[in-house]
């Protein structure tokens, strides 16, 4: 589930690619997208969204109008001893999980208390730092675990897709190939999964809250 979710963070970081590339001028807060984990080696989805972060990355990161504004990295086998260097040097710790699908963890608690803001759902051990650091000092964006459940049957992500530019654009990315012109069509499993087959962690539902709450 975790991973899945990631594609929500790999949306956002093209929504700012976009941002970017269309006036190289903004003035933004520089942003590093740092991704770290391991797949099981036949998790064909999680293989795939890490192969889709490394591309992004190879792009954004080699790109001179995103210099000094917007890197993507990731940093494979994930660790304790990682751990030990993300934890502190992080500024935003980005707990994304769909509301009611994630256990509680002690990773964004180790991301709190090494004084990293949060941004997440109310889900999990968010719900617990939310109860102790104030609704002013965390960041809380998209459904809530009633709402994910109240949406099911009915959740159409294409409506999404059509009506958001931002959002279609990011996509359209990926669909057409720009990360992955040697390996055409590779990332279509991806594609599909948000747009043909129900978007069942409802990424698309979650992301117009959670650009918005990366703004402030």
């Amino acid at each position: 589930h975790e991973y899945k979710r990631q594609l929500l963070l790999c949306l956002y970081a093209i929504v700012m690619f976009n941002r970017i590339k269309d006036n190289p001028n903004v003035d933004i807060i520089p942003r590093t997208f740092i991704f770290a984990g391991k797949a099981a080696p036949g998790y064909f989805i999680a293989k795939l969204i890490i192969k889709l972060i490394n591309q992004i990355g190879s792009v954004v990161n080699h790109d001179p109008d995103l210099k000094d504004k917007l890197k993507v990295v990731f940093l494979p086998d994930y660790r304790v001893s990682l751990a030990e260097r993300i934890f502190p040097a992080s500024e935003l710790s980005e707990q994304i999980s769909t509301a009611g699908m994630e256990a509680s963890g002690t990773g964004n608690m180790k991301f709190a208390m090494n004084g990293a803001l949060t941004i997440g759902t109310l889900d999990g051990a968010n719900v617990e730092i939310r109860d102790e650091v104030g609704d002013q000092n965390i960041f809380i964006f998209g459904l809530t675990a009633e709402q994910v459940a109240e949406r099911r049957g009915q959740y159409n992500p294409r409506e999404i897709y059509n009506n958001n530019e931002e959002i279609r654009r990011a996509i359209d990315l990926i669909r057409t190939d720009f990360f992955s012109l040697n390996e055409p069509g590779i990332f279509q499993p991806l594609v599909s999964a948000l747009l043909d087959h129900g978007d069942y962690y409802m990424h698309l539902a979650d992301l117009p809250s959670f650009i918005e709450a990366q703004s402030n």
